[in-house]
This record gives C-alpha cells, sequence and structure tokens, in this order.
C-alpha cells in the first residue's frame, strides 16, 4: 500500500507532462482515472516503438492508470465527467487556456460539486498573458528559457537541444510535489484549491540553480566567476568518449596523474586557478588533455579517473543503460509482461519508502480498456452503458 492509498485522480491531460506527474502519483499508490478523447485517445498512443496496442510512449507515461474514452464536446460525455470528479481528490487538466471553462470543468465549476479537489490547470505559459493562447512544447521552451544556449561545447561552437523532453519532466516531478503538497495542506484544514502551474515558470525554475548563476547577482562590481555549464566536459578516448569533472585542486591533480603527466601540476602554468585563466595558458592545456586522453582506452582511463578520485563516466549508449552495474544493484529496472505489448523493461518510483512500501507498476491501460469499469463504478447501469456506447459518448 503506497501513501496515496484511497486517494482518486482524475486526469485530463495529454502527452508527457501531465500523464507523467499523475503516474508518479500512481506509483504513490493513487487510482488514477485517465480521461482520453474520441479516436486516437492520448495523441502519444500514435507515437511509434508498439506492438499489440501498446506503444513504448504510453508505457513510459501511463502505467498504472485506467483508462476511458469520453467526448467531452457532447452534453452526455461532459454529465459523465463531471460524475468523475464530483468524489475525486484531485482533477488534473492541461487544456489551453479558456477551453475548460468552455467544457464547464474548470476550478470555478467543479468545486461547486466537490469543494475538496485539488485542481491542477497545467499550461504551457499560463492562463493569461500575451502567450497564453500560444502552442507549446518542451523544445519551444528551451529555446526560450535558456537551456539551448548553455548546450555549447567549446570544441563544437553552437547551440543545441537536450533530445530529451527535460521540461516536461520537470513538470510532472513539480505537479506530483505540488499535489501531495496539496492534499497534506487539506489535511490539515485548508480544504480543496486550485494549483496553477506553468511549463515557462517550472522551466526557469529548474534551469536557474546552476543555470542562472551568471545572472543572479546583478550590481556592477560582482566579481566574475566560472559558469558551471563550462566546467562540464567530454573528450575523446582511443575508442570513445568521457565525461569527467575536475574543479577542486585534489582533483585536478587526480586528472593530471591519471592521465600520465603529474608534472602539469607543478607547471607554472596550470598548477593554479589564476595560473590557468592566464593568456592562453588555459587552452594550451586543453589541448593537451584533449591529446593525452586520446591515447587511452575508455575503460581504462575511467579506471584511473576514478582511482583518483575524479568524477567521471564513460559515454553510454541509451539501449546499454540497464547493464550498468550499479543500477543493476539498485533495481533501478524491472521487467514484465503486458497481456499484449509482450516483455516490458521499465523504470521503478525513484524513492525506496521503509514502510509505506511502493509496488511497481506492471500494467498500462489499453484505449478505453476501462470503460465498463469506471462506468459501473459510478452507478450507470448496463442498459445505459450500451446507449453511450451506441451515441458514441462513451466509445
Amino acid at each position: 500500500m503506497g501513501p496515496l492509498d484511497g486517494i482518486r485522480i482524475v486526469d485530463f491531460t495529454q502527452v508527457v507532462a501531465g500523464p507523467v506527474a499523475t503516474m508518479l502519483l500512481a506509483e504513490l499508490g493513487a487510482d488514477v482515472i485517465k480521461i482520453e478523447y474520441p479516436g486516437i485517445g492520448d495523441i502519444t498512443r500514435s507515437s511509434g516503438f508498439s506492438k499489440g496496442g501498446m506503444n513504448s510512449a504510453v508505457l513510459n507515461c501511463n502505467r498504472g492508470k485506467r483508462s476511458i474514452q469520453i467526448n467531452l464536446k457532447e452534453a452526455k460525455g461532459r454529465e459523465v465527467a463531471l460524475d468523475l470528479v464530483r468524489d475525486a481528490d484531485v482533477v488534473v487538466q492541461s487544456m489551453r487556456p479558456g477551453k475548460i471553462e468552455d467544457l464547464g470543468l474548470d476550478y470555478k465549476s467543479i468545486s461547486k460539486i466537490n469543494p475538496s479537489a485539488i485542481y491542477v490547470s497545467l499550461s504551457g505559459y499560463g492562463q493569461d498573458g500575451p502567450y497564453s493562447g500560444r502552442a507549446v512544447y518542451d523544445p519551444v521552451l528551451q529555446a526560450q528559457c535558456g537551456y539551448v544556449s548553455l548546450q555549447v561545447n567549446p570544441e563544437i561552437p553552437f547551440p543545441d537541444l537536450m533530445r530529451t523532453a527535460i521540461i516536461d519532466k520537470a513538470v510532472a516531478w513539480e505537479i506530483a510535489l505540488s499535489v501531495t503538497a496539496a492534499l497534506f495542506a487539506r489535511e490539515k484544514g485548508s480544504g480543496g484549491q486550485e494549483l496553477k502551474i506553468a511549463m515557462v515558470d517550472v522551466a526557469i525554475s529548474f534551469l536557474w540553480p546552476d543555470g542562472g548563476m551568471a545572472e543572479t547577482l546583478l550590481d556592477e562590481d560582482v566579481e566574475p566567476g566560472t559558469h558551471l555549464s563550462r566546467l562540464m566536459n567530454m573528450t575523446e578516448t582511443k575508442n570513445g568518449h568521457i565525461v569527467y569533472f575536475a574543479v577542486t585542486d585534489n582533483q585536478i591533480k587526480g586528472l593530471y596523474q591519471s592521465l600520465g603527466h603529474p608534472e602539469w601540476f607543478t607547471d607554472p602554468r596550470f598548477a593554479t586557478r589564476e595560473a590557468r585563466h592566464t593568456g592562453n595558458n588555459n587552452e594550451i592545456l586543453g589541448t593537451l588533455i584533449a591529446d593525452a586522453f586520446r591515447g587511452f582506452d575508455t575503460h581504462e582511463i575511467a579506471q584511473n579517473l576514478h582511482e583518483h578520485s575524479v568524477p567521471c563516466g564513460e559515454v553510454t549508449e541509451i539501449a546499454e543503460a540497464h547493464r550498468n552495474a550499479q543500477i543493476r544493484h539498485n533495481q533501478t529496472f524491472y521487467e514484465w509482461e503486458h497481456p499484449t505489448a509482450g516483455k516490458v523493461r521499465t523504470p521503478r518510483h525513484s524513492t525506496l519508502f521503509s514502510k509505506t512500501k511502493l509496488a511497481n507498476l506492471a500494467n498500462a491501460p489499453l484505449l478505453n480498456e476501462h470503460a465498463d469499469e469506471i462506468l459501473n463504478e459510478l452507478g450507470i447501469e448496463k442498459s445505459d452503458r450500451d446507449l453511450l456506447k451506441e451515441n458514441g459518448i462513451v466509445p
């Protein structure tokens, strides 16, 4: 039994941010009902890597949920949705501002029939403002919020995207955090409330601890420093690439020793931070280090760096990540059988609870898989369920 056992969530979201958020809450024990729309349902159901009516995007974003398709454009469909949220603890929606009001499923409407509900309004830019009506996806926010500008390797001097939906997933964790906080506040007597979460706000907040270091102190007499992004190093080896991070004197000394050049630490050009940043010494040192790395096999230099306590990691193909010795030890991944998709590998919830232990979610819903089950729980008789299907309200 997870810590959110007994909590019911109605999920009107699609794609990654909202669905991953409610999946995290499902991992914590909540009962999540995923509302999908006529046709293909959640648009990620049309993505690739599929088998047996299931694909990897749905498996990675919607485990542990139940699925029902509802035509919200029809009054009868909205009635079913209202019945679902009437007794829900949490409602999460990610429609463009104004759309949810048109459907009568906005917080103002829901709070009248369920004042204790925690209601999440997720948007790209906010519920109002100059960009509120714009469509937005993760890479667009990466561009606008500064992520792309930081992805500059000095050896390849042009910006690039982070080729993963990093902001969507940061938003998911923010939603899950905020929902659990709001549920805790409700337990203490605060009642229900609306949580307005804009992806752009989360993008800035998530980036700022390190990415915003150079833009934090605003006075003109601030002493300059080195941006953290410039201290992150990826370099070529004899047979691949490695990432290392050497900042302290001990780490830099360990780097020199690992590369077989302990004399660099006594070289007046490279021995201190001040010296390395004098003239073109840093560029000279960078060339020497790069040349030295190319003389080593990746695994060999990684072992040297580990022995000298220099943080490093071999660049590994994503297909090989599950073979990592520590990841295997931690049992981060688990494998299970889906009824139609076959053998599946997915990660467990990251946190290990000592008392309210979490079950691995070895399931993900096919489109509309639980329609009859959910409608029956609402007390809708079979004849009425059949009528809803005939009229295309619940396919």
